[in-house]
């Protein structure tokens, strides 16, 4: 009680600030604290404001109905709650039914917001708006669709990162445990069908907990047929809709050279270019397929990276002939684009190592000399989510042809 004496007192002379400096008290001159302080003080409506703050108290909360809309969606949650709390549900109402006008869904990622992202201050937390904005439909307009779908992304965060503090797990927890249905309480059947072959997760030895299970077919066994997979899940006797996930992997040995490009979530392209001189300078010309090299040539590969969600602790392996000698030759951290990496030179292949991967678009280059003569596989270039390994992807396979320069 003593703590909501002294957080009553400021939110006062907040307000006494604004009177004495006789700014316009028309305009909007709610702030992130008093936004909070309204929140906070939305858990405590059996306490009474006191007499002397009571003006402020009021003047913040008119503001807030006024002006929910300049907030950013973490604000706008915590007005939300407050409001529906102390008396106002239709503003309540309305904010929610704004937020979710606004809100982006898809079916593998969920309900969220494109403006969640982070920041330096403590407002600006996509972990923690996405857990207070499910408590806020949860409270306010018990939208049980929206709660599931939202709690989908929120769990999606942690498939490819992790929840980076001590608040974001605590927050995300709160969700995801104790709003909308039980998902713990789920012991949904899962059931893949891969041709005509079947398994069943009731069928397997599965994990305590979690339902984990793992299948391996014995190449002999795999038939052209099992290419077509579908998945099909049964909700379990509590009857909630908790998420699956799964990853299906097909393992063989094939040329280097042989190897097509995959289309996942991350996606490479792998192009080598010769640099030759000009009368303008350094001119590229790309490596067609078929195409003679020379001993000699100085070579630029390009790597295009391709990522349609943000992932943690990511690795990329660009592989290099045998025919080929690279330029950069020390580790060294770098920075291009927004995005920073480490960047090591080893003796048949280039790393990157990225602690944090945006979604985004990014190009990657750099040189190499050709050095003998011959026919050679220059591989393929993979990458990998560490955080989340059913990530992956690699670009297809290049040869190359080397004569001797004349």
């Amino acid at each position: 009680k003593l703590a909501l004496v002294y957080l009553d007192k400021k939110l006062k002379e907040d307000y006494d600030y604004l009177i004495k400096h006789k700014v316009n008290l028309a305009s909007s001159n709610i702030g992130y604290v008093q936004i909070q302080f309204l929140y906070m003080r939305s858990f405590f409506i059996n306490i009474e404001v006191s007499g002397e703050t009571l003006k402020a108290y009021t003047y913040y909360r008119k503001q807030s109905q006024q002006f929910w809309l300049q907030q950013n969606k973490y604000m706008q949650g915590m007005i939300a709650l407050s409001l529906n709390r102390t008396g106002d549900p239709q503003t309540a109402k309305n904010i929610t039914a704004s937020l979710k006008q606004n809100a982006l869904i898809s079916e593998e990622m969920g309900m969220y917001w494109k403006d969640l992202s982070g920041g330096y201050y403590w407002h600006q937390a996509p972990i923690e708006s996405q857990s207070l904005l499910i408590e806020t439909f949860t409270e306010i307009t018990n939208d049980k669709k929206a709660v599931e779908d939202m709690k989908t992304w929120l769990l999606k965060q942690k498939q490819t990162q992790n929840w980076r503090t001590t608040k974001a797990t605590a927050d995300a927890c709160y969700a995801l445990l104790l709003q909308g249905s039980d998902w713990l309480a789920s012991t949904p059947e899962v059931r893949i069908v891969l041709g005509d072959q079947t398994i069943k997760s009731t069928d397997q030895p599965t994990e305590a907990g979690t339902g984990y299970f793992k299948k391996t077919i014995d190449g002999k066994s795999v038939k052209p047929a099992m290419g077509d997979v579908q998945v099909f899940i049964t909700n379990g006797s509590a009857g909630t809709a908790a998420p699956s996930w799964g990853a299906v992997y097909w393992q063989y040995f094939e040329d280097l050279d042989k190897i097509t490009t995959a289309a996942t979530p991350l996606q490479l392209t792998k192009k080598l270019f010769i640099e030759r001189n000009s009368d303008r300078g350094p001119v590229l010309h790309p490596v067609n397929e078929g195409e003679i090299l020379k001993v000699g040539d100085k070579i630029k590969v390009r790597i295009e990276l391709r990522s349609d969600r943000n992932m943690e602790y990511v690795h990329m392996k660009d592989m290099r002939g045998a025919c080929m000698e690279p330029v950069n030759v020390i580790s060294q951290f770098k920075w291009q684009g927004g995005l920073g990496y480490y960047e090591s030179t080893k003796d048949a292949s280039t790393n990157f190592f990225f602690n944090w991967l945006p979604k985004g678009t990014y190009v990657f280059e750099y040189p190499m000399f050709v050095t003998h003569a011959g026919t050679y596989s220059n591989g393929v270039t993979t990458i990998q989510c560490m955080y989340a390994p059913e990530f992956t992807s690699h670009s297809e396979g290049v040869k190359v042809n080397v004569e001797q320069r004349q």
